[in-house]
């Protein structure tokens, strides 16, 4: 037919190229988010050092030849292991943060969110395999720190800074007031937990402890 234009080979063949490109990457995705659950299990069940590749590969139901074109090593795997899970409980955390909200509420979402965290038991599961490694493998607590406490502190670090500069509050130290909001959260809480004494938090304990770090904070650090 006249007016018709003839179908280009090239640009057909580019078009085909994308959409494979495209299921690829998204396969790829989902095997590494397999991986990655499969690492959890073994992790929390034999440690880091304790748990091998083949076990994991095992577990994530994938070969040992993908499991390492996803992840040089042990290390690498656990790396990213500690550190999504970190990003993901830290995003939660402070989702509700207002760069300008009022004190006492940016505070109790804060505490209330951290204090969930603490105490949840895949967290917990995490702080356990690396307490147990952190003499003998430097390294993975150090992954754990940086990508957890220390990115905790350095959010909030940041909030209480814009907090100080406007006058909602009066920090003289914004990070050590971020470190010491943090260590509050944890009163009573945090290490029976991660020790086994508390299987459970009483919910009533826990917003009486939510309000109290709130309110100690704020008769340190509000203006006068």
């Amino acid at each position: 037919m006249h007016g018709q234009r003839p179908c280009c080979p090239a640009r057909s063949c580019v078009g085909v190229r994308l959409v494979i490109m495209s299921v690829l990457e998204c396969l790829s995705t989902e095997k590494r988010s397999q991986i990655l659950a499969g690492a959890a299990k073994v992790f929390a069940e034999e440690g880091y050092e304790g748990a091998s590749m083949s076990r994991i590969a095992h577990e994530a139901s994938v070969s040992k030849g993908t499991l390492y074109n996803h992840f040089q090593n042990k290390a690498d795997l656990f790396s990213v292991y500690v550190q999504n899970a970190c990003s993901t409980y830290l995003s939660h955390v402070f989702s509700n943060v207002k760069e300008d909200g009022a004190p006492e509420e940016v505070l109790l979402s804060v505490a209330d969110r951290m204090l969930t965290m603490m105490t949840d038991p895949a967290c917990i599961v995490i702080y356990r395999v690396v307490m147990a490694e952190a003499a003998k493998f430097p390294n993975v607590a150090q992954t754990f720190y940086q990508a957890g406490p220390a990115e905790a502190i350095k959010r909030l670090t940041l909030w209480l800074t814009g907090a100080a500069a406007d006058g909602r509050l009066m920090v003289e130290d914004p990070q050590f007031a971020a470190e010491q909001f943090l260590a509050l959260v944890q009163t009573r809480t945090g290490l029976r937990r991660r020790l086994c004494l508390d299987h459970d938090v009483d919910p009533a304990f826990r917003d009486y402890v939510v309000r109290e770090t709130v309110r100690m904070f704020l008769n340190r650090y509000a203006p006068a």
